[in-house]
C-alpha cells in the first residue's frame, strides 16, 4: 500500500449538541489543518456514514463540502458497511490513492445515535443482522450477540469471568482516553455481578458487556508517499484486508469468526508481519464476547481459549500485545460510522507517540486495526506503522 495517513481529528463521543452537519465540518476543517493540506489540494473526499434510520438527513456526502469553499466540485462519496462503515471509507480512500486516481483523499465518519429513541435504536442496528433469521431478536443486535454468547458458553464453558475482565479493562483503559464517552473504571467485581445498574441485556451479557450508543466523528487525511514523506508526519497503511462473510448466522460457524481470522491472514502476510511482531490492537469489541472470539480468530490463542488471553493478563496494557488500549467501544462508545476512523485515528497517535500519556503504549511501532460489521460479517484490518 503506498496511502499514509498525514492528519487526523476526533471529538470526543457521547451525546453531542452538534448537529451531524456541525460535527463533520469541525473534523474536515481540524483534520485539514492538522495535516496542514490546503482545501484546494483534496482530490477526493470519502464520508463513513451509516445512519439505518438515525438521521433524517440520509443523502450527507456533500455536506463535507460544507468545511470549505474549495470542497466544492470534488469527488465526494458516502460509503456504508454496518459498524465496519468507517473502516470501509478508510480502505476506499488508500485504493483511489494506491490506483492513482488521487494523491490527497479526506476521509470523514460520523453518526449521531442519542437522538434516537431506545427502542428505534434497537430496530435500526438489527438492520445490521439477517432480518429473516434475526428480525424478531428480543433485544435488537444485544440479543444477535446474546445468543453468541449463549452458544459460547455451552460450547467452551462459563466464560463469565472472561468478559467481566475484559470490560474492566477496557473501561480502565478509558479513563485515560479524553476522546472516550464513559471514563470511569468499574472494576471487574462491579462488571462480573448482577445489580440493578448491572442488569442482564440479553443472554449470559450484562450492561458492562454491551458497547454505548453514542454520537461523534473524527476524520484522517490520507496522501500519497510523495506527498506522505514531505509531510510533518506519515503514519504508513502497511496493509489492508477485507473479507466478508455471508449474513446469515446459520451458513457459517459463528463462533469462529472466520471472515476475521482471513481478513487478518491476509493483512499480516500483505505485512510480511506475524501478530508478535504488533504493539498493539485496537478491535471491534462492541460486546465482550466479541473481543474474546477476535483474540481466537486474529491467532492470539487457539479456538475456545481466548479466555487466556485476558485471564493471564496479555492483553493489558502492559501485557505482550495490549488490546484496546484506547478503552475500545465498550468505553469510548460506538457511533456506528465514525468508529472504523477513529480506531485508524487512535492508531496512529500511538505509533507516531502522540496519544495522551496514560494511553501511550510505551516504544509502539506497529499498530492493528479489526473493524467488524455486523456478526463477523464485514470484516476489515489494517497494520499501521510510522514511517515519517
Amino acid at each position: 500500500m503506498s496511502a499514509s495517513i498525514i492528519g487526523w481529528a476526533h471529538t470526543p463521543f457521547g451525546k453531542k449538541e452538534e448537529t451531524i452537519e456541525e460535527m463533520v465540518v469541525a473534523v474536515a476543517r481540524e483534520a485539514l489543518a492538522h495535516a496542514r493540506i490546503d482545501a484546494a489540494d483534496v482530490d477526493e473526499i470519502y464520508l463513513g456514514h451509516f445512519n439505518a434510520g438515525f438521521s433524517p438527513q440520509d443523502f450527507t456526502a456533500s455536506l463535507v463540502l460544507q468545511a470549505d469553499p474549495a470542497l466544492r466540485f470534488k469527488p465526494t462519496t458516502r460509503v456504508e458497511n454496518a459498524c465496519a462503515t468507517g473502516s470501509a471509507a478508510v480502505h476506499q480512500a488508500a485504493k483511489a490513492i494506491a490506483a492513482k486516481a488521487a494523491r490527497v483523499v479526506l476521509v470523514v465518519g460520523v453518526e449521531q445515535m442519542t437522538r434516537t429513541p431506545g427502542p428505534e435504536i434497537g430496530a435500526n442496528l438489527l438492520k445490521a443482522s439477517y432480518l429473516p433469521e434475526d428480525g424478531q431478536t428480543p433485544a435488537g443486535f444485544a440479543g444477535v450477540f446474546g445468543k453468541i454468547a449463549g452458544a459460547y458458553f455451552q460450547r467452551h464453558g462459563d466464560q463469565s469471568d472472561a468478559l467481566a475482565r475484559i470490560a474492566a479493562k477496557n473501561h480502565r483503559n478509558g479513563v485515560e482516553n479524553p476522546y472516550a464517552q464513559m471514563r470511569k473504571d468499574f472494576g471487574f467485581e462491579f462488571c462480573r455481578t448482577e445489580s440493578e445498574k448491572n442488569p442482564y441485556v440479553a443472554g449470559p451479557l450484562k450492561r458492562t458487556d454491551c458497547s454505548l450508543v453514542s454520537d461523534g466523528a473524527a476524520a484522517l487525511v490520507l496522501a500519497d508517499l510523495d506527498t506522505a514523506m514531505a509531510s510533518e508526519r506519515a503514519v504508513l497503511l502497511r496493509s489492508l484486508a477485507h473479507a466478508q462473510d455471508f449474513l446469515p448466522m446459520s451458513k457459517r460457524d459463528i463462533l469462529a469468526f472466520e471472515g476475521c481470522s482471513v481478513a487478518w491472514r491476509q493483512a499480516l502476510d500483505k505485512a510480511r508481519l506475524t501478530l508478535d511482531d504488533l504493539s498493539f490492537v485496537e478491535t471491534h469489541d462492541c460486546f465482550t464476547i466479541a473481543e474474546l472470539i477476535e483474540y481466537e480468530a486474529m491467532g492470539l490463542t487457539k479456538p475456545g481459549e481466548g479466555a487466556r488471553a485476558i485471564l493471564e493478563g496479555w492483553t493489558e496494557k502492559t501485557g505482550k500485545l495490549p488490546v484496546n488500549p484506547s478503552g475500545g467501544l465498550k468505553a469510548k462508545g460506538h457511533p456506528i460510522g465514525a468508529t472504523g476512523v477513529s480506531m485508524h485515528a487512535l492508531t496512529a497517535m500511538q505509533v507516531c507517540g502522540e496519544a495522551p500519556a496514560g494511553m501511550q503504549i510505551k516504544d509502539a511501532t506497529l499498530g492493528g486495526v479489526f473493524n467488524m460489521g455486523g456478526a463477523a460479517v464485514a470484516n476489515y484490518v489494517s497494520i499501521l506503522e510510522r514511517i515519517r
